[in-house]
């Protein structure tokens, strides 16, 4: 019984911490999506004029579908923004462009954590398919050994996590200094532009702790089906 409740624990904790984090972000966004920048640069704008000054030509700028679907593609060379931070002339359109900017600009100086992210990835997609049919499995079969591995599996997607954290870290540092550099943004807004990047890095530590919270109940299963 003390395997269950404390497994019921954990999975309320793990919706918890992952629903605080959604909620953080959302109204953080929110916010600032509906405050449109002083000098009516789009984040398109913003983005090709920080590649351009890092000689970053190659670099495409393009739109893309989804909400906050925005990231940087290191094989295509492409960052692709969503319609509200592509066209968007508010401070989430500088701040979330110039972010992946951040990471275009990593790629280009070989940034160390962006570099073993990048390999750690092939392994990391396995281990998402793979590790939880391998706990399913043991457990509907009583396999111990293969719950583990299932473990195992798991225990790389965290670490993955704990790789990706200081990329997005450093991409949002990067990020501000660029629109301080830069004069994007006027200093009141600024403070809200940092305030937005501070949350949207939140995420990626609510993440880790959901990961690791998760790992903790697998163990409890797993040493339960042992004993």
């Amino acid at each position: 019984m003390y395997y269950y409740e404390l497994s019921s624990i954990l999975i309320v904790l793990s919706i918890l911490v992952t629903l605080i984090a959604q909620i953080f972000v959302s109204a953080s966004y929110a916010k600032y999506k509906k405050i449109n920048n002083s000098k009516g640069l789009t984040g398109a704008e913003v983005a090709r004029d920080i590649l351009d000054k890092h000689g970053l030509s190659n670099v495409y700028v393009t739109e893309t579908r989804g909400f906050l679907s925005d990231h940087y593609d290191p094989t295509r060379k492409v960052i692709r923004l969503s319609k509200e931070i592509y066209q968007g002339t508010t401070i989430a359109s500088v701040s979330v462009a110039a972010h992946e900017c951040g990471h275009a600009i990593q790629d280009k100086e070989g940034y160390g954590f962006m570099r073993l992210r990048s390999k750690m990835f092939p392994l990391v997609d396995f281990s998402s398919k793979a590790g939880y049919v391998a706990i399913l499995i043991g457990i509907i079969f009583n396999l111990v050994d293969l719950i583990w591995l299932g473990i195992a599996l798991e225990i790389i997607i965290l670490l993955f996590q704990l790789v990706t954290l200081p990329v997005e870290l450093d991409a949002s540092r990067r990020a501000g200094e660029e629109i301080e550099h830069n004069n994007f943004l006027v200093a009141g807004e600024r403070k809200g532009s940092q305030k937005m990047l501070k949350a949207a890095a939140f995420t990626y530590v609510a993440s880790i702790l959901t990961t690791l919270i998760e790992i903790l109940r697998l163990i409890l299963i797993a040493r339960n089906n042992d004993n």
